[in-house]
């Protein structure tokens, strides 16, 4: 396998998934100048919704972030999800209001939430990209963070995109009952940290933490890989 990958590195080099620099010595996944330069948010950032606690995320969406995000969306990158979730899952670690920790020394910190799910594309919007790029950030993140990821919610809708709506009122409206729950049982008395790739307004996430709270669950809190200024 070690010469199969050093073969594959040689005619196709492993590039920044920020910059598409080619990456050089122990640089993995993104180089050390988008390392130095990304536009992190301050400890993670946090922005409130109508029906969720909260939603962190490490980035803000402009530059480099926006770049990728776009590529991992529409330019047929899956491949980026891993990176990806393995610096949403770092935001996740270093947030302590995802934590619990016990007084006895002798115990791990736990987090608060119970399962991790992911906000999911419409099975038309789907088909015509290939994959859901939440789908696989959440099962990415989740796998980064030793867990797994759970589906709690279906897009039974195929709205007009989100990103074509610049007021909140109308996001809100175009989204109102576009999503079902795939098991009440299962959310029941669950706080369920949610993924999405980008948040804006917060009103996609607000919209299916209010289905899965109706469904029973406890409480929702959110992460996503970048967030609108």
């Amino acid at each position: 396998m070690k010469i199969i990958t050093a073969i594959l590195d040689l005619f196709f080099p492993p590039k920044c998934i920020f910059c598409r620099k080619i990456l050089h010595g122990a640089e993995i996944d993104w180089c050390e100048l988008c390392t130095e330069s990304l536009p992190y948010t301050e400890f993670g950032s946090v922005l409130e919704g109508d029906y969720f606690d909260f939603c962190i995320a490490p980035l803000y969406y402009k530059g480099a972030p926006r770049k990728a995000l776009l590529r991992f969306k529409f330019r047929n990158a899956p491949i980026y999800a891993e990176a990806f979730g393995k610096m949403l899952a770092e935001c996740i670690k270093e947030h302590p209001a995802l934590w619990i920790s016990d007084d006895s020394s002798y115990k791990p910190r736990r987090p608060i939430y119970d399962m991790i799910s992911w906000v999911p594309l419409s099975a038309k919007r789907k088909r015509s990209r290939g994959y859901d790029q939440a789908f696989l950030l959440a099962m990415s993140t989740a796998l980064a963070l030793d867990d797994v990821a759970v589906e709690t919610l279906k897009k039974t809708q195929d709205v007009q995109p989100q990103s074509d709506l610049s007021n909140a009122q109308d996001r809100r409206a175009n989204i109102d009952g576009a999503y079902e729950i795939v098991d009440s049982e299962l959310v029941k008395d669950k706080c369920i940290l949610l993924i999405d790739d980008i948040v804006t307004t917060g009103s996609t996430l607000s919209e299916c933490a209010k289905m899965l709270l109706d469904a029973g669950a406890s409480r929702i809190i959110c992460a996503a890989m970048c967030k609108v200024e």
